[in-house]
């Protein structure tokens, strides 16, 4: 991707139009819902204007609008939490290194889409091992989770998440690379004869279709990829499908992380085999979709 030398006219500024007001006595559940709140704000404000491009190699780019709502999230985050350390998809590590919590961030989870016009994004905040948030900014919709349970925040007022299979779409991400290739391919689940008498697919690459899995709008959700589990792209997706009680295992159908969690609908506490981390994601709303997915990739 060729960087974009932007002008004056072309240099954009956001205004963050709903402030969070956050406090060392505030849970970590509520930083992370505030942090993510700002960041979509950012993203939103920025929508449709001309952006700077900044490549990062392998045709991968960032805008002006993933680095600003990362800054706004990480103001939230110091504000909030000065001790704690935090990976961002643009900044890297920042603070201590030697920190015992950390912060994954991803601030425009699917910025191709954006930068074409397309408003499908997520705003990703998760500590690491706990609470997460998942913002839709053009829905004004937050996800999140205190690590136990799950819940979308709507207009002020949360509802729990409730995932079901019964829309029977599941989302395959198609995006490379394909580390799983040849033993997987996502494009051949797509023309499994099975997979097409049971499911109906929609391809989309954003992580915030992992949290429709959760809320029961959608069946499941199938990505390639390595150990994604302290991702900056996945974790809050992941955390939230948990606490909902999807199943989520890697495409090989080995636990996720370091913990070993499937899902309260799965195993739970099912431990990988020789202790490895599951590749990809396969997140689904129960054990029977889980299960005939995997069937479909094993085969």
């Amino acid at each position: 991707m060729i960087n974009s030398a932007a002008g004056p006219d072309e240099t954009a500024t956001a205004t963050v139009t709903e402030t969070a007001t956050v406090t060392d006595a505030a849970t970590d559940a509520e930083v992370a819902i505030a942090a993510a709140r700002v960041g979509a704000d950012v993203v939103r404000d920025l929508y449709g204007q001309r952006l700077t491009r900044i490549d990062k190699g392998g045709g991968d780019f960032a805008t002006a609008a993933d680095v600003a709502a990362e800054q706004a999230i990480v103001s939230v985050l110091r504000a909030a939490r000065p001790d704690d350390a935090v990976l961002g998809e643009e900044g890297g590590q920042q603070g201590a290194p030697e920190a015992a919590r950390q912060w994954l961030v991803d601030p425009l989870c699917g910025t191709l889409n954006y930068a074409v016009g397309t408003a499908l994004v997520a705003v990703n905040v998760a500590l690491r091992g706990g609470p997460a948030a998942v913002a839709d900014p053009f829905s004004g919709e937050v996800f999140h989770t205190d690590g136990q349970t799950a819940w979308v925040r709507r207009d002020g007022a949360d509802a729990p998440l409730a995932p079901t299979s019964a829309t029977r779409l599941v989302d395959v991400n198609l995006d490379p690379p394909f580390p799983g290739a040849p033993g997987f391919r996502a494009v051949e689940l797509l023309a499994d004869e099975r997979f097409v008498a049971r499911f109906r697919p929609r391809v989309v690459s954003t992580s915030l279709a992992l949290t429709w899995v959760a809320a029961g709008k959608r069946a499941a959700y199938v990505t390639d990829g390595g150990d994604l589990s302290e991702s900056v792209h996945f974790a809050a997706g992941i955390a939230l499908c948990r606490a909902a009680g999807c199943v989520v295992t890697g495409v090989d159908g080995e636990p996720v992380g370091r913990s070993g969690r499937v899902g309260r609908a799965g195993a739970a506490g099912q431990t990988g085999a020789a202790g490895l981390a599951g590749r990809g994601l396969v997140v689904a709303a129960d054990a029977e979709t889980h299960g005939l997915l995997m069937s479909m990739m094993r085969a």
